[in-house]
């Protein structure tokens, strides 16, 4: 594997499993010191650092809640104190609400400013925090974790498909802003098997929701961590030097849909 991020220094909001623990350990694998972030999941942090450390790289677990701006405030700077820059920001924290769509009932005001407060303004927050550094980096990237619900209204209900747009106008709005000194992009996974499904729903569901989700694509095959992971180091990464204000759609094709003409 490549050298792409060394010297380069990275914080990787919700990453104590899942996307964003692939993601931390991705960077660190080409080099970056990683700041890995967790809310409540410390077990799991503590478990991807160690596995960030046998790649011989250096990292830090961090606690905090992207929905409080003074938590983001405290990650960045347990950042730039340890190794005096921060080059990369990848805004992986997300959280959402399982509602039927058609219910019109099924959410509050309440559910929605949660999941905006972190999928969103979380994101925000945690920009604004290291946007001087960011920008004294000279090639500062920042790569926002949104969703296929952002872009076709789908996913595990309205508020979080409605703040995942809200997170891909966003990163268009900054990739404008903020250019040339820092390039903004986003990866919209589709359907991605971690772990997660098979705590939600039970093993056995996650293992049929799996199928189902691969029978569906037309490259017949399922997203995982580390794909999603692959797609921020390139977005991140040198080969992405003239990229900004794109959405990354990672699916396997899902979203294109059946054959038109089956055979």
């Amino acid at each position: 594997m490549g050298r792409d991020f060394e010297g380069r220094v990275a914080i990787v909001t919700g990453s104590a499993k899942g996307i964003g623990a692939a993601t931390a350990l991705a960077l660190a694998s080409q080099g970056a010191k990683v700041v890995v972030n967790y809310n409540i999941s410390k077990d799991s942090a503590e478990a991807t650092l160690d596995l960030i450390r046998k790649v011989g790289a250096e990292a830090l677990a961090v606690q905090g809640n992207v929905a409080e701006e003074a938590d983001c405030q405290r990650i960045f700077d347990t950042a730039f104190a340890a190794w005096g820059r921060v080059d990369i920001l990848v805004n992986n924290a997300g959280t959402t609400k399982f509602a039927d769509h058609r219910d019109v009932a099924a959410l509050s005001p309440a559910d929605f400013a949660e999941i905006y407060a972190v999928n969103v303004t979380g994101a925000y927050s945690m920009t604004k925090v290291a946007f001087a550094a960011l920008q004294a980096s000279g090639d500062g990237a920042i790569v926002n974790i949104s969703s296929i619900a952002g872009l076709y209204g789908v996913g595990s209900s309205v508020a979080y498909a409605a703040s995942k747009g809200a997170l891909n106008t966003m990163t268009y709005a900054m990739a404008r802003a903020y250019a040339p000194q820092i390039r903004v992009n986003a990866v919209c996974p589709g359907f991605v098997a971690t772990d997660w499904f098979g705590s939600r729903f039970g093993a056995e569901a996650a293992v049929k929701i799996t199928a189902l989700q691969r029978n569906l694509a037309p490259l017949k095959r399922t997203a995982g961590a580390e794909d999603i992971a692959k797609a921020v180091c390139f977005l991140a990464g040198p080969n992405a030097s003239c990229i900004t204000g794109e959405t990354l759609l990672v699916d396997a094709g899902l979203h294109l849909g059946g054959d038109p003409a089956p055979h």
